[in-house]
């Protein structure tokens, strides 16, 4: 039976990634993103429905809810680091946008999204979400955001459990190939993120999405509740 998966963020980088392995394998896909022209692109390419929206809008969430009628897979990949807010007459002003900007990109939006969806997730489906390493270490509001993002999961990985539904999430470290930095990373910041790696090379947006891949297969039915380290040993767990 052909699974229906949203992959929220999924016009670009990991997101995009995770959207073309379900589509890949079948899945009816939508995926979302803020921009457009990204947007139309990748669903274009990919075969998938693309939706132009803002996880962070609640009316969007509710709207984005209201195309579907069933879903087997949330994927919550959308987030980042939210553009560098111009410099106030109080700093504890800017501090405070900041710290908002980050909460609401990489936490609120996957709880509105989550919610928004929650009584369409069919029995044997899966909630994915797209936390970080630095959650674990020099994260500051967005590593803060990440790590709500995890507790979060888990809190709801107990709500959901008796649907048959499971819910985890994946802590990627350095993966190339995304606009995360905005930019291209400095040669000598690039090293020292691969060097602190055991396997000595850098992470790719397909690692994450077959990651998700994974955690929405019927082997990994009984994984729930968990955060998924994926960084190739910079951080490990015992």
């Amino acid at each position: 039976m052909t699974r229906t998966v949203l992959v929220t963020g999924g016009s670009s980088g990991i997101g995009r990634a995770v959207a073309a392995r379900f589509a890949a394998d079948g899945a009816q896909v939508y995926l979302t993103g803020r921009r457009p022209e990204a947007v139309e692109r990748a669903a274009a390419e990919l075969g998938a429905h693309g939706v132009v929206a803002d996880a962070t809008d609640p009316g969007a969430a509710a709207a984005l809810a209201a195309r579907l009628t069933t879903l087997d897979v949330l994927v919550n990949a959308a987030g980042g680091l939210p553009p560098t807010a111009p410099a106030g007459p109080c700093p504890l002003a800017d501090l405070l946008a900041s710290w908002q900007a980050n909460l609401a990109q990489n936490l609120l939006g996957a709880v509105l999204t989550t919610e928004a969806v929650r009584e369409l997730l069919a029995p044997g489906g899966a909630v994915i979400s797209l936390g970080s390493l630095g959650a674990e270490r020099r994260g500051g509001a967005y590593g803060a955001a990440k790590a709500a993002l995890a507790a979060w999961s888990s809190a709801l990985s107990a709500q959901l459990a008796p649907r048959g539904i499971t819910c985890n999430v994946i802590a990627a470290g350095y993966i190339e190939g995304t606009d995360f930095f905005g930019g291209p990373v400095p040669e000598e910041r690039r090293r020292a993120l691969i060097e602190e790696t055991h396997n000595k090379r850098p992470g790719t947006v397909d690692d994450i999405a077959a990651t998700a891949h994974f955690l929405a297969s019927p082997g990994a039915r009984h994984l729930t509740g968990q955060t998924l380290h994926v960084n190739g040993g910079a951080h490990t767990t015992r």
